[in-house]
């Protein structure tokens, strides 16, 4: 019995659906790539087309790693105060590793290291980790959340009729609302505006 063990099977073993989940969240990430020249690259940016069951299970897998990533990046903006511009092995590079600075800046570039080590853990893809921390992770560093949407496709699969569904990043086709204008014409009188009404008199005892 599956009593209070919440998640979808997939119809794989426990192994085969983390690497299932670990497999669709790089490739989600991974449609964020410079693709230009590649022989598979994606029709859409940022956007992945699957079943609706796959979908749900992947999506907090993948919002957990670009919160990771945020943290991390967070760490990497602190630690860029004491970091060297100086190229390595450098003169000014060995006076700043034996300087406090050096100390204080692996001090605070520790947790972003942390959080790319975490990543790559859940991932298990390096390229989709340099994806998530280069492209994805600093365009939601001010969304505290929500960084993904599903969409219902109407059209199923072929094959097994299953239902499909895109899962994509949230902030670049995003739907805006607008209110359309109300067309005036020339010679027409503007509208008056409604009378106000009174209000009733209190009642007197």
């Amino acid at each position: 019995m599956r009593h209070r063990k919440r998640g979808r099977k997939l119809g794989r073993s426990p192994s085969h659906q983390r690497a299932l989940l670990k497999s669709l969240a790089s490739a989600l990430f991974l449609t964020e790539r410079d693709a230009e020249h590649d022989d598979n690259k994606p029709k859409v940016k940022g956007r992945m087309i699957t079943t609706i069951s796959k979908a749900k299970e992947v999506r907090p897998l993948v919002e957990k790693c670009i919160t990771v990533a945020r943290r991390g990046l967070a760490a990497e903006d602190s630690a860029n105060e004491f970091g060297s511009n100086s190229d390595r092995g450098s003169d000014a590079w060995k006076t700043w590793r034996k300087s406090d600075r050096w100390a204080k800046w692996n001090q605070a570039i520790a947790p972003s290291v942390a959080a790319r080590r975490r990543c790559l853990q859940l991932l298990g893809n390096k390229q989709a980790v340099s994806v998530l921390f280069a492209e994805v992770a600093p365009r939601f560093a001010d969304r505290p959340g929500g960084y993904t949407r599903i969409l219902r496709l109407a059209k199923p699969r072929l094959g097994d009729a299953g239902i499909r569904a895109v899962i994509e990043f949230v902030g670049v086709r995003d739907r805006v609302a607008e209110r359309s204008v109300r067309p005036t014409f020339e010679g027409e009188p503007k509208p008056e505006a409604a009378p106000k009404k009174k209000k009733p008199a209190a009642a007197t005892k």
